[in-house]
């Protein structure tokens, strides 16, 4: 019998949180974050983490995890996780899957295999040395000319993600795009209930720049020149994530601090827009579009629980 998993996620700033702690709730499960940047000490405004009071007694995993300082990708993503689902499971709890990171989601959801080849590490650091001398854009076409797919997904400076497929390219000979659609091909292994949640664009630009708005007025900047006294630099896979990059251009004197809010206000919409069309290409998902709802959440959490019980997740 395939074990009962349940997923909330949609574009940035759409309001899952609330909904998440209805749902957990309802469904008598535990949350673990699907968010790159919550799992986190120290970087709780930027990464707009739940905090404790908004938990109201929901076991939360993967929040408060790891230092800035540390590296984390797919992989550790995925043992962490699977850790993690294996005691609420113990506990015999339904494990809820929320956040926005739709590749996390699918390492889960399709049980996806990342086992890793032989390091080749010269090549590794014979791509950083290209990275840093010739710019992220060369690496980037590089890339293009191996796996156009990839270059079209992955953004030239995420470069973490750049040398990876140009890794997997040289390891096997074929691109790492192929290996993830073949991957996607697989069946889930759970019995699942995979909702995004979505709203009218808008009202999506809208709730972002009053989420960029309350961000500054809590002490964005603050929190960003702390981590760089902490010895936090831009390079750092923690400091790649959306509100700390910009914030850290101001403080390094690049831009003014009204163009690092424009530019926080800016990409947040470009984000959600590649969000939404990576969740368009997933299979089994349920789209909840919250304005066929009124914007009612009960109305949504009732809609959410009766395809629970549909699926026999729950009685």
């Amino acid at each position: 019998m395939k074990k009962p998993l349940v997923v909330l996620t949609g574009p940035t700033a759409v309001g899952k949180t609330k909904l998440s702690i209805a749902l957990a709730k309802a469904l008598d499960g535990e949350i673990i974050s699907a968010d790159s940047m919550q799992v986190y000490k120290h970087m709780d405004i930027g990464s707009a983490k739940i905090t404790e009071k908004e938990m109201d007694g929901v076991p939360h995993h993967l929040i408060d995890v790891l230092s800035p300082f540390e590296e984390f990708h797919i992989v550790r993503f995925q043992e962490l996780a699977k850790k993690a689902m294996e005691e609420i499971y113990n506990r015999g709890k339904i494990p809820v899957f929320v956040g926005g990171t739709g590749f996390y989601i699918q390492a889960i959801t399709k049980d996806i295999d990342f086992t890793e080849g032989e390091e080749d590490k010269k090549y590794r650091e014979e791509l950083s040395r290209l990275a840093a001398e010739k710019g992220n854009e060369f690496l980037h076409e590089m890339l293009r000319e191996v796996d156009k797919k990839s270059a079209e997904e992955i953004h030239a400076n995420n470069v973490k993600r750049v040398i990876r497929a140009l890794e997997f390219y040289k390891e096997n000979g074929f691109p790492i795009s192929q290996h993830n659609e073949e991957q996607k091909q697989n069946e889930t292994p759970y019995n699942l209930a995979y909702f995004v949640l979505n709203a009218p664009r808008e009202l999506l630009y809208e709730r972002i720049d009053r989420r960029v708005d309350e961000m500054m007025e809590n002490g964005l900047v603050e929190e960003v020149q702390k981590l760089k006294d902490m010895g936090c630099r831009r390079e750092m896979t923690s400091m790649q994530g959306l509100g700390y990059k910009e914030i850290l251009s101001f403080l390094d004197g690049e831009i003014p601090l009204d163009e690092a809010v424009r530019v926080l206000k800016r990409d947040p919409r470009h984000f959600a827009k590649r969000q939404l069309t990576w969740f368009r290409r997933e299979s089994d998902v349920i789209w909840v579009d919250k304005d066929k709802f009124a914007f009612d959440d009960e109305k949504i959490l009732e809609y959410m629980l009766s395809v629970c019980r549909e699926r026999k997740i729950i009685e």
